[in-house]
């Protein structure tokens, strides 16, 4: 059985792991390419320095971006930078100021991310890295720390789905019009926490920027991986990279890493199993607008434009679609034009060097006097920090890669997305609205399923400490969706008084009120599809323990709940048939809309064998080896490291 792209370039950055061909499901130690963090330096030093780190293992590996509040002059903000910026030069890390650019930007831009490399951030558009060929995904701060003091960080390699795309964009349709169309036509949790590979011949026909667009919004989609081939685009892309280094002085790869990835490109196995085939004919792909308040909807812009929906405000920013193709294609749009009375149009490039080429070649002169408001380059309003956001009342359209409620300002206020010239022409029209006229229709959906199985039971071995098996009362909890407020309210969430039995009391006290009160201590909970979804409150976790609960089992887990969990020691185990198995031998409780499903019956987990019985019934899970063993075995990732530190 062959490998996926994702599992070779994990394989080829595996620290510790299997001692077989990784495949989905399987947890390791990676050592990534790079790793960047931004505003939140301040808070993973926090963390670094809390687990008694006192030295960078590899400054190489990290790169500091200050792009998110790059406009809040306040002093304690300019203390927080300076600190940032002290801590990269006591340890040789190197640093972009405020005004830089956007960290994504700086990555892809300034040689960081190569073909077949590993590369991470701190946040959750780094899914944009695959557009050059490489595995791009976001970690947590706890995860950035452990780079920082170990060059590792643990990964559970997700299952794969590949998205075929075919023929050619028709002329005025973008990047941006692709991913808004898969965002909108997929929008049932398919690729969710998956990973995304594009291929077939209509790759060639998307330009460098057009790739960046749709990788980067792979997060809004749910995968944790949205990665394109290395072909033509790519190298001249790299080549352009490196000649532009060399004349500042700079040498990240060389002329003979360029022709290794020309001959030799990162590419999955011919004989690769994927979950899932999405087929896109890219010729069917239209102006689309998403929105409001969610990417999930969509709207054809034909359809849009009959509602003459009025805007208050348009941003052509971000990290998603504000690159040199994307100003231009908005200056074309907006030349000898002006802003309509009553819109305010928001510019930003999305790096120092973005905007210095625009200024060349005359594109920021042209936004400017169509009357563009520029903003440094950062992320600004996109984050909903700085100057323009939405007020109550207000409609935005907006180039950015998010529009959820309150995303950009008031929650009051509603936000489309689309494409730059979409933007710009709506900035002009007063109205949601394109350059010229696009027929209406979406293309056909075509999803297939494709059933790609877990790994059998295999022979695990056992690290002093961890448990061989569990046995516990099942507890099923029936709903989606669980989210982390249900698990543990925001009424405690800031609560410092609250002791492990004040939290032990409260659990799920949101999703069901006698939850605390009917279970006890040992009970393993099963759940459905996406559990633990919502904020990154580690308190939902730990409310677990808290209580006893030795683990829970989902058919899956939003990504960030998963990562909390093992980072506080505390298993998941995502088990999609045996849920369903669950689910069916409970339809009438389910029917009647019990919230907790008490039987009375015993699970037995056998984590030697990989498997779980009940009810007579045998269900295989993906192996936990030595990397979550250990995880669990120390309490979490900080002590882990602590531990390892301590050891050296």
């Amino acid at each position: 059985m062959g490998q996926t792209i994702v599992e070779k370039i994990a394989q080829k950055h595996m620290a510790e792991g299997p001692k077989r061909p990784l495949r989905a499901g399987d947890f390791l130690s990676i050592r990534p390419h790079r790793c960047m963090t931004h505003d939140n330096t301040s808070a993973v030093m926090s963390k670094f320095k809390g687990i008694g780190a006192k030295k960078v293992k590899d400054p190489n590996q990290l790169t500091f971006a200050l792009d998110h509040d790059i406009q809040n002059k306040d002093e304690s903000n300019l203390k927080k930078y300076r600190a940032i910026e002290a801590f990269a030069k006591e340890h040789g890390v190197d640093f972009y100021p405020a005004g830089s650019g956007i960290g994504h930007q700086i990555m892809v831009e300034r040689g960081y991310v190569v073909p077949g490399s590993f590369v991470v951030a701190s946040d959750s558009h780094s899914n944009m890295y695959g557009a050059l060929g490489a595995i791009g995904t976001p970690i947590v701060r706890t995860d950035a720390a452990a780079v920082w003091a170990t060059g590792e960080f643990w990964w559970q390699v997700p299952r794969s789905i590949q998205v075929v795309l075919e023929g050619h964009l028709p002329e005025g349709a973008t990047g941006k019009d692709v991913i808004i169309t898969l965002c909108g036509l997929y929008n049932h949790d398919e690729c969710l926490n998956a990973a995304v590979e594009f291929a077939g011949p209509g790759v060639a026909s998307l330009s460098m920027d057009a790739r960046f667009s749709i990788s980067n919004m792979t997060t809004e989609w749910g995968p944790l991986v949205g990665w394109f081939p290395v072909d033509a685009i790519t190298i001249a892309y790299m080549r352009n990279v490196y000649q532009r280094l060399k004349a500042m002085g700079v040498e990240r790869f060389t002329d003979k890493d360029i022709e290794s990835w020309e001959k030799n490109p990162p590419a999955p196995d011919a004989d690769a199993v994927y979950a899932a085939r999405i087929v896109l004919d890219l010729s069917q792909v239209t102006a689309h607008v998403s929105g409001p308040d969610s990417v999930q909807v969509m709207q054809s812009l034909a359809e849009m434009e009959k509602n003459k929906v009025a805007v208050h405000k348009a941003y052509l920013i971000s990290c998603v679609n504000s690159r040199v193709e994307d100003l231009e294609a908005a200056a074309k749009v907006l030349r000898g034009k002006k802003v309509a009375a009553g819109v305010k149009f928001y510019l930003s490039a999305a790096s120092k060097w973005v905007q210095e080429e625009a200024e060349k070649r005359g594109t920021w002169q042209t936004l400017m006097d169509a009357g563009a408001n520029p903003l440094p380059p950062g992320c600004g309003p996109c984050i909903g920090l700085g100057v323009g956001l939405l007020e109550p009342g207000e409609v935005g359209i907006s180039s950015t890669n998010r529009n959820f409620k309150g995303r950009m300002g008031s929650r009051d206020a509603k936000c489309y997305l689309a494409s730059p010239e979409v933007v710009a022409a709506s900035a002009v029209a007063g109205y949601i609205r394109g350059p010229h006229e696009f027929r209406s229709g979406a293309p056909e959906r075509k999803y297939t399923e494709l059933g790609a199985a877990a790994g059998g039971a295999e022979k695990v071995e056992i690290l002093p400490g961890f448990p061989q098996r569990v046995k516990g009362r099942l507890v099923f909890m029936p709903q989606d969706n669980v989210n982390t407020d249900a698990i543990y309210s925001k009424d405690y969430t800031y609560r410092d008084d609250m002791t492990p039995e004040m939290m032990a009391k409260v659990v799920m006290e949101n999703y069901d009120l006698q939850f605390a009160g009917r279970t006890r201590s040992g009970d393993v909970i099963v759940s459905q599809f996406n559990f633990g979804t919502g904020s990154s409150r580690e308190q939902a976790v730990t409310c677990l323990k808290a209580k006893g609960i030795p683990l829970v089992i989902a058919a899956s887990f939003s990504q960030t709940y998963l990562r909390n969990a093992f980072n506080n020691g505390f298993l998941c185990i995502e088990v999609p048939d045996f849920v369903v198995r669950v689910r069916d031998q409970f339809a009438k409780e389910i029917a009647a809309k019990e919230k907790t499903i008490i039987p009375g019956d015993e699970i037995d987990i056998d984590f030697t064998a990989s498997t779980i019985t009940w009810r007579g019934e045998k269900f295989t899970f993906p192996a936990l080896g030595s990397v979550p063993q250990s995880l669990v075995i120390a309490g979490g990732v900080e002590n882990l490291v602590a531990k390892r530190l301590g050891a050296a």
